[in-house]
């Protein structure tokens, strides 16, 4: 499979999330390739709907995938499952979070993601970020919207391992859902290294909206 190689490594990227294990789930073995291969880079990570409780999981589970690292984090409180009457108010968030970063690559949700809150962060960073390369991660659950995305990341076994034993140790909170599990996220992960003929068996994928090729 095609690959293209920046020429040079990344030095910060800003991961968003709508909720405090959308980054973990969505592009967390993507997160450990990344800072394994970038020992300097820089990693800004906002969630924009958080309580104390999930926090302290978010920040668990991080901790356990970045141990050489201490990301930037930010926790925002706004409604879960409202964030289209929140637009305004999240969209001046990432106004202000545009000022404090200068990411090479920001990692958000899914444009066509089903669940609301998601697809309104994915609108709003489009919105905001107008000069950047994004990078559009998924998220498995009940509405059956997984597509056809064009970006894949090889994960080795590892470094699978390593993001599931992350999300079941640190959101005990999300234990009672029944999508909750390590087959769901190894599973996934499995099949998008299918696609992507991935040497370790295993990816993550992602959408690529807009990329400039110099």
């Amino acid at each position: 499979m095609l690959s293209l190689t920046p020429a040079k490594p990344l030095r910060e990227i800003l991961c968003l999330g709508a909720h405090c294990d959308d980054v973990e789930i969505g592009c967390g073995g993507t997160l450990v390739n990344l800072a394994r291969a970038n020992p300097t880079l820089k990693i800004t990570v906002a969630v924009f709907t958080s309580d104390a409780v999930r926090e302290a999981e978010s920040r668990a589970a991080l901790a356990r995938l970045l141990p050489q690292h201490a990301p930037r984090l930010e926790f925002a409180t706004f409604r879960n499952g409202y964030f289209p009457a929140e637009w305004a108010a999240i969209k001046e968030r990432l106004e202000h979070l545009r000022t404090t970063v200068q990411p090479d690559l920001i990692l958000t949700h899914f444009e066509q993601d089903k669940h609301q809150d998601h697809r309104v962060l994915a609108e709003l960073t489009w919105n905001a970020f107008r000069n950047h390369c994004i990078l559009q991660y998924e998220i498995p659950k009940y509405d059956g919207d997984l597509g056809r995305p064009q970006l894949y990341v090889p994960l080795e076994p590892a470094v699978v391992d390593l993001k599931v034993d992350a999300l079941m140790q640190s959101f005990v909170t999300q234990a009672n859902k029944q999508w909750f599990t390590p087959d769901t996220f190894r599973g996934l992960m499995r099949l998008r290294g299918i696609e992507a003929v991935a040497a370790g068996g295993f990816a993550e994928a992602f959408y690529a909206r807009k990329l400039l090729l110099n």
